[in-house]
This record gives structure tokens, sequence and C-alpha cells, in this order.
């Protein structure tokens, strides 16, 4: 018998219905499956208040981790042939639940020379966000053996308003009765169990070589080339904001307070001013660029990581 544990974190619901989809097309005669839901001590609220939404934006970009709520010991004691990894992306980073789970001494005890699968839900940009996370993988010795990223695949300024409408109000509804409804698409969601077919086959033969390659056949990964460098700019950018805002210490400082409220506005001033300028470059220079992006596409739809 296979051993498996599915590792997640979610506010919504979405991500696990997700990985319970990818999870019913593994053989339940050969394989037993183990959910364990990451607990912060003091957990994050759904829907999100607007401040505390702001306000988690340092400690998340920053990889500072938070308490959690040790896995039960029968979780710890128990060697997995592999773990599934559902995460959401929190300020182009893994989310704080998640990157403080693979900062614990548990993490490296469950994960240690373990194969493990990534699979995210979020609005769109995550590539930064899994380059943090395969350095996290690494630290704790674990194997990542393939990566499945589902988005909201509507336009940048329309998911913007409809994710803010579901995270700041709780419902996934269509806003105003005309917009698109927000998040991961429910087709998308209903026919992610297509992704469990190569995992189980690559699980049950013991051999993950050819597992991102079979799932990227079924569209587990879209890497759009305009988004490589807005995800590399915005970490630039929020490197800088999230310094300047930790040093004004912990939540409770007006000062800190002040500085959110300024990040704030500068956030809907890059979504709404900037990032039309940033696709207008992209496009002047996409044929003479045109190599290089192949090249990146071919490496973010990787499990790979670079050496620098």
């Amino acid at each position: 018998m296979k051993e498996v544990l599915i590792i997640y974190y979610s506010q919504s619901g979405q991500l696990l219905d997700i990985v319970q989809n990818i999870a019913s097309s593994l053989d339940s005669e050969k394989i037993n499956i183990t959910y364990y839901r990451i607990q912060p001590e003091s957990d994050y609220e759904f829907p999100w208040k607007q401040e505390e939404f702001y306000d988690a934006f340092p400690e998340s970009f920053l990889q500072i981790p938070c308490k959690l709520h040790p896995p039960k010991a029968d979780i710890l004691e128990k060697k997995y042939d592999l773990v599934i990894l559902g995460y959401q992306v929190w300020y182009l980073t893994p989310s704080i639940p998640i990157n403080s789970f693979l900062k614990s001494d548990f993490a490296k005890k469950i994960l240690h020379k373990t194969p493990v699968v990534t699979v995210i839900a979020c609005r769109n940009m995550w590539l930064m966000a899994q380059e943090k996370m395969k350095r996290l993988l690494i630290s704790c010795n674990a194997q990542l053996v393939g990566n499945i990223a589902l988005v909201d695949r509507h336009i940048n300024h329309i998911s913007v308003i409809t994710i803010v409408h579901w995270m700041l109000g709780g419902k996934k509804t269509k806003y105003l009765g005309i917009f698109p409804k927000p998040g991961v698409s429910d087709e998308d969601i209903n026919t992610s169990e297509k992704f469990g077919i190569p995992i189980n086959k690559s699980l049950l033969i013991n051999d993950y070589s050819n597992l991102q390659n079979d799932l990227l056949k079924l569209d587990a990964v879209k890497v759009k080339p305009l988004l490589i460098q807005t995800d590399i700019r915005g970490n630039v950018l929020f490197t800088k904001w999230a310094n300047l805002i930790i040093k004004k210490g912990p939540s409770a400082n007006p000062k800190r307070k002040k500085l959110l409220v300024l990040f704030k506005y500068y956030l809907l001033f890059a979504i709404w001013a900037i990032a039309p300028i940033v696709f207008i470059v992209f496009l002047a220079t996409y044929i003479p660029r045109y190599s290089k992006i192949k090249r990146d596409k071919a490496y973010y739809s990787s499990v790979s990581l670079k050496n620098n």
C-alpha cells in the first residue's frame, strides 16, 4: 500500500476542492491518502478585513513564519511515498501558513527524501512564488517532481476587481451580477481530477522522471510570457516596500499603518497605471527577446531550479 499525504492551507475551500479532485483519480485499493490542513495558532480569517489583508503583506513577502499547531503524531510518525502540497500565493510568495510549515522542524521530518507535487491556486502570478517554493523544498531535503498551477483565466484588470470582491466579501459570486466569477473556474476545478492519472501512474511504479512532462500534456501549467517580467519586477519593488514597512514594528504601530495605506495606493497605481505600460513595452520588445522568452517558458514550466 502506497502512502500519500496531502498537505494544504485553504481559506475559501477552493484549493481543498482541487486537491480532493486530483486525489479522486488515485487508486484507492493501492493507495492510502491522508489529509493535513496546516493550522496556524492564530488563524487568518476569511473573508479578510481590508486592514488585515494589507497588514499581512510584509510578513508574507519576507517569508517570516507564524506559529503553527503541530501535525498529529500519526502523521509525523509515518513515512510517505508522495506528498501533494497545495498552496495559495500571497503577495507573490507562498502563503504565510505554507511558508511557516516548510520552515518548521516537522516539515523537515515529513518531507525528508520524499517526492512532492505542488498544486497552486491563485489569481495569475505564481512564477516567483514557485521559485521560492523550490528553495523551501530543498531546505527540507524534499524532491519536487511535479507542479500544477490553476489560475483565474480572465484578463488582469477584470480578475483584480473580482478577487477583491471575493477576498473581502467572502462569496465566490459574480460582482454586480455582470462580472465573471472570481478565482479558478468551476470547469478547471471539476476537471482537475485528470492530473491524478499521471500522478497515480508515477506513484505506483515509483518513477517520477516523466511526471511533469505528462502533467504539461494535460495543461497543468501555462506560463504567460508577459507575467514573467511583471512578477520579477514586482518582487524587486515588493522587497523595498516590505523592508521599509517591517522596520516600523508590529501591526499596532501607527507608523506601520500609515505606510500600509501608502502601499495600498501604490499597489492600485501599479495595477491600473504601470501594468498597461509594461504590456506595451513587452509587445514592443517581443520579437528581439523571443528566444529568451521561449527558454523562460520552458524553465518555469519545469520542476528544475536555476543555480543562480
